[in-house]
């Protein structure tokens, strides 16, 4: 398994900027695919079955979307704002599929905040190589150095 060193923590709403961006790359195996699978009881053999999947439009196994949505979730959880944030909402487009192997790059960088509310968005992505797999919008609230 491969994973970037990222710095983990809290980036508070009050040193958030426009423009800030944080990644994770990782590659997405077999074994991550089943443990999904697993988790999320989404059995679907186009993820799962290599003679099943062969005859769809994929020609081969994917990885669940959500799967690699939730690369996402960890950079946002994990980085950027971090710990303490609180997923409001997001919005997917999935471009492409993921392919045991795939090497997928997910990016989140901030767009708005909103310091009263602590609200902030994020434009988020996933790559395979050129190739937008995954991009959407985020809205989390971010954690403040200010209690409530």
């Amino acid at each position: 398994m491969m994973l970037d060193q990222v710095q983990r923590g809290t980036i508070y709403v009050e040193d958030l900027e426009i423009g800030m961006t944080r990644s994770l790359t990782k590659e997405v195996t077999r074994k991550d695919i089943e443990l999904f699978a697993e988790v999320s009881t989404d059995r679907n053999p186009v993820h799962l079955d290599d003679g099943y999947a062969a005859g769809t439009m994929f020609k081969g196994c994917i990885a669940h979307g959500m799967l690699t949505a939730g690369l996402i979730s960890a950079v946002i959880g994990e980085q950027l704002p971090g710990h303490g944030t609180v997923y409001l909402g997001q919005s997917l487009k999935f471009m492409a599929p993921v392919r045991p192997g795939d090497v997928v790059v997910t990016e989140v960088t901030v767009t708005d905040v909103d310091m009263a509310k602590r609200r902030v968005i994020l434009a988020t992505s996933c790559r395979v190589g050129d190739t937008v797999v995954l991009k959407g919008e985020a809205t989390v609230l971010a954690p403040s150095r200010k209690t409530d």
